[in-house]
């Protein structure tokens, strides 16, 4: 068997109805790579198994059962058991373009000093669904919109760091830090976050790089719960949650986490009203402005906590 030069994961949990059009995309590839397709199988208690094991006559397919619940703990075993020097992410509800893998290896291969890279993130909406009117262009991000453009760029701005469901990195760079942080990314229904915000930090820290690449392009499906003011202020807390913890992680929890929480969470309040008449931006700083009290509540308990331990 050839040498595997790139790696397609797919990590999901009990997503089945979006599970084979992922896998199809990948075996679609107009590719001269060779590459493989590891599909983790993170707890799942729907048709998960069945669905893979459809395509499973296609030598590039391989399952894995993965019971410990969490995107970051799926994503290490997704590469522990994948060959390929170059790892490929796609979300179990995302689609890849028929040139994606050729794009992120040429990427790859060009750069020695590329640590992670990902492409423009399209959305699939609902049959006879628009976008709501409510939705500025920054919530469409929560649904995994990502566009910089149509030319490639470094990012030197953590922030503006590819989307997980569109994402690669390389293994070396991988194992030098140790893997995904498991205490960041999803868990079940908890919407932890900014596991990938943590990693080009990282690289940026330590000399990679980490590029944007408009050709490597994916559509993700947005699904129907989705499309709820309620999903978004959920989506919103858990972003204040997490960006708590990768604070914590990097050693900056302190009482200061109060007064710049509180300060951006009277903004996101004051913002709210300057665009009263605008409903997407009324309803994306009111969502700033809830995400922060998802902030504030973690490092009140942090702190409270960390001074009972002592």
């Amino acid at each position: 068997m050839p040498d595997i030069q790139i790696s397609a994961i797919i990590c999901t949990h009990n997503r089945d109805n979006y599970l084979g059009a992922a896998i199809d995309s990948l075996l679609a590839q107009k590719s001269n790579v060779n590459f493989e397709i590891v599909v983790v199988d993170n707890g799942s208690s729907d048709r998960t198994r069945e669905v893979v094991e459809e395509r499973l006559n296609h030598s590039q397919v391989k399952y894995i059962f993965e019971p410990t619940i969490g995107l970051s703990v799926a994503r290490n075993t997704g590469a522990k058991t994948a060959n390929g020097h170059i790892l490929a992410y796609l979300d179990d509800d995302a689609e890849a373009s028929s040139q994606w893998l050729q794009v992120l290896h040429d990427a790859y291969q060009g750069n020695p000093k590329l640590a992670i890279a990902g492409g423009k993130v399209t959305l699939i909406w609902p049959p006879d669904t628009k976008p709501p009117k409510w939705l500025s262009p920054g919530l469409a991000a929560n649904l995994g919109a990502y566009d910089l453009g149509n030319k490639t760029l470094y990012i030197e701005q953590p922030g503006l760091t590819p989307r997980g469901l569109n994402y690669s990195i390389r293994r070396s760079f991988l194992e030098q830090i140790g893997g995904f942080d498991p205490q960041l990314g999803r868990v079940g229904k908890n919407l932890l976050s900014n596991e990938e915000l943590q990693m080009t930090e990282l690289a940026l820290q330590t000399g990679w790089q980490v590029a944007y690449l408009p050709t490597a392009l994916v559509a993700h499906n947005v699904a129907p719960e989705r499309i709820k003011r309620a999903w978004f202020f959920n989506r919103g807390w858990w972003q204040g949650v997490s960006e708590c913890y990768r604070e914590q992680l990097a050693g900056k929890a302190s009482f200061s986490q109060v007064r710049g929480g509180s300060e951006k969470f009277l903004r996101g309040l004051y913002k709210s009203l300057q665009y009263i008449t605008d409903p997407a931006e009324r309803f994306d700083k009111l969502v700033y402005a809830y995400s922060q009290i998802g902030y504030l509540n973690t490092v009140i308990h942090g702190l409270i906590t960390k001074r009972y331990k002592k």
